[in-house]
């Protein structure tokens, strides 16, 4: 079997109450999990307050410690 450089993907578990941070794309900025369902994800603006749910989209990247949210 030949082998090839793979990128593996996997669904982020998001819980409610998550502070996240969207690096880029139409949705890039400072969001609070507010809702989450198999399918869905419910995500509040910290500065608007406005919410918006979406299809779960996001994969895990990296997790900082410490780190200033929202961003200015």
């Amino acid at each position: 079997m030949e082998k090839h450089k793979v990128t593996l993907f996997q669904p982020y578990p998001f819980t409610q109450g998550q502070k996240i941070r969207i690096m880029g794309g139409k949705r890039g900025g400072d969001w609070e999990v507010v809702g989450v369902s198999e399918a869905k994800v419910k995500l509040r603006c910290p500065v608007s307050g406005r919410q918006f749910e979406w299809d779960r989209f996001c994969y895990f990247i990296e997790e900082r410690e410490n780190e200033a949210w929202p961003e200015e």
